[in-house]
């Protein structure tokens, strides 16, 4: 079912610009104050982009997210959201993991589980850690190199837990030989011969040829300690063993759960996690705006999905209450992606008549503008990764507005003269989402390409949109989506969206399904390059040979205008969380 596109238009419209005088006026609701040792008042416009927010040690109190989106699962062999990520640092430790500084300090891989950063060896195939000690799990029971490797062998099993990233199947064990602890005929289910773990404190990676982003990869919730008693398959998402300072007390999907203190978790063998908060809630709700509404009364602290607030939302929070707003940029791109399995968008110019068609200006202003939905996107390269460049082949930057003569002349060349039908896939839960694919459907209408627009479950989306089998019955043409680098190469933006050997049966995330050995090959050729700048020019070969491909109409590289509660201590951005809060830093006034 679709809305009345022009109307939702005209709101936006009037939205972004009312947005843009906002953020040019003085701050309102706590003015400027920076609120010292977390005194609970508002700490000041964009205050948690340029520094720390409210910063204080203290203890005590709950912790309230709130969000139109659930987790796509708490399991972190197969959780993909960037949001749960985040939170999965509440319940779950790796061997290296992120600093959890500001800003681009917090990109830096600092030790976790294991005493240092790896040893390793001249030729960059071997990886060595030694464990800390007092390193337990929710039990009290010891964390050690087997429970780990079990960990990371949970990721081969896509059969049973399908929907995280596959870096560390495509690092260790390219060939695909191993199938996964549940299929591991070994009696200890410790079979990928890539991991050695020759005492319970050490544990040895070999890798098949060099990969400069192994760390990165490490530092993922895939890496995450497992002990085999405890792996409930794939129910163990519904309540995960905590490795961390917090264990789940309780967890239903759709509607939220509460994390309480893990009482055998010891802060003298963790040197990243605070663990401030006595309590932490979480409410899933589909409504965004009731949710901004009791984020701004106080009911909640912070938006969970961090994707920014409505249009109603950041209207009232930039009029009455500036100081408790920040307005950063991520790391994300919003885009359509086009999969070539459906016709006919099999066609590449049929594929091309969509991107010139499109209304570029009207899409971005359906996201909030260029302050609160971000700057129009000529390709799909974060300006934050090595190789990103102005490569503009459809012309965006000189004419954001549609090309209705190119869309025509490509409709001509796919056969379709007069246009097509083709379904648009979009979350029901993700207002900006259902706006630009009004817009996207508008803009098409107009060279006679009809756009049936499909709002799908947001929390089922790795099961709809992630299942090419789903997509091609269904026949989205057209998906609506988003995403930022799971680290910051192009190898952990650009990969898993594009490279053919990503493509799984569910948590699929290259829509397009492309699969084309030359850009395999390159990835390849940029992984085993250890000089960053070489390595980042081939990602942009890789970039320029995807937009040739017209597999995405990318709309913006991402801003937010995100709700900050005075209650909130420690707050501030993360590059490595692309730009949302560090979760696992905040605590609370009581």
């Amino acid at each position: 079912m679709t809305t009345n596109s022009s109307t939702r238009r005209r709101l936006a419209a009037g939205s972004a610009l009312v947005v843009a005088a906002l953020l040019g006026t003085a701050a309102c609701g706590g003015g400027n104050d920076n609120g010292g040792d977390g005194d609970g008042k508002a700490a000041g416009f964009n205050a948690a982009t340029k520094g720390i927010a409210n910063k204080s040690a203290k203890k005590g109190g709950t912790l309230k997210f709130a969000g139109s989106q659930d987790f796509d699962s708490l399991d972190p062999a197969r959780m993909y959201y960037g949001f749960a990520w985040d939170f999965s640092r509440f319940y779950t430790r790796q061997l290296v993991s992120y600093a959890t500084e500001p800003g681009v300090k917090s990109t830096s891989l600092v030790p976790d589980l294991a005493t240092g950063m790896a040893e390793i060896s001249d030729d960059g195939k071997t990886y060595k850690y030694t464990l800390r000690d007092g390193v337990t799990f929710e039990d009290g029971s010891p964390i050690t190199s087997k429970d780990i490797k079990y960990g990371i062998e949970r990721t081969w099993a896509t059969d049973v837990i399908a929907g995280g990233p596959g870096y560390l199947k495509q690092v260790l064990d390219p060939k695909g030989e191993y199938k996964g602890p549940y299929k591991d005929k070994s009696k200890d289910k410790l079979g990928l011969k890539a991991i050695e773990t020759p005492d319970d404190k050490t544990i040895i990676f070999k890798l098949p040829k060099p990969n400069g982003d192994f760390e990165q990869i490490l530092a993922l919730p895939t890496s995450t300690p497992v002990p085999q008693a405890k792996d409930t398959g794939a129910k163990f998402g519904l309540k995960p063993f905590s490795s961390g300072p917090y264990k789940f007390e309780s967890y239903t999907p759709g509607k939220g759960g509460t994390l309480v203190r893990n009482t055998n978790w010891k802060k003298s063998s963790d040197p990243i996690r605070p663990a401030l908060p006595d309590k932490i809630t979480v409410t899933i709700s589909s409504n965004a705006d009731d949710i901004d509404k009791r984020l701004i009364k106080g009911d909640y602290d912070l938006d969970l999905n961090a994707t920014g607030m409505t249009q109603s939302g950041r209207t009232e929070a930039l009029q009455k209450h500036k100081a408790n707003v920040d307005n950063g940029l991520t790391n994300f791109i919003r885009y359509a992606v086009f999969p070539e399995t459906v016709a006919p968008m099999n066609n590449i110019d049929c594929r091309k008549a969509v991107i010139y068609a499109a209304d570029k200006k009207s899409l971005q202003t359906a996201r909030g503008g260029p302050l609160a939905g971000g700057e129009i996107a000529e390709n799909m390269l974060p300006k934050s990764i090595k190789g990103t460049d102005n490569y503009d082949p459809y012309g965006v930057l000189k004419d954001p507005g549609a090309n209705v003569a190119k869309a025509k002349e490509h409709l001509k060349a796919c056969g379709k003269p007069n246009g097509f039908k083709t379904t648009i896939s979009v979350r029901n839960n993700k207002p900006q989402e259902v706006a630009t694919a009004e817009s996207l459907q508008a803009s098409l209408e107009k060279v006679g390409i009809k756009a049936e627009i499909d709002q799908i479950d947001g929390a089922q989306s790795s099961s709809i949109n992630g299942s090419p089998k789903v997509v091609k019955s269904k026949g989205y043409g057209i998906i609506i989506s988003g995403w930022g680098p799971d680290f910051p190469t192009g190898q952990g933006f650009s990969q898993p969206l594009v490279d053919g050997r990503f493509i799984v049966p569910s948590g699929n995330y290259n829509n397009s399904e492309t699969n084309d050995p030359k850009i395999n090959k390159l990835f390849d050729d940029a992984i085993a390059e250890t000089d960053p700048d070489k390595a980042g020019e081939i990602y942009k070969e890789i970039n320029h040979m995807v937009s040739d491909r017209a597999v995405y109409l990318p709309f913006v590289y991402e801003k937010t205008i995100t709700w900050r509660s005075s209650r909130l201590t420690n707050v501030y951005t993360a590059d490595s969380y692309s730009g949302r809060y560090d979760y696992v830093s905040l605590g609370v006034v009581k």
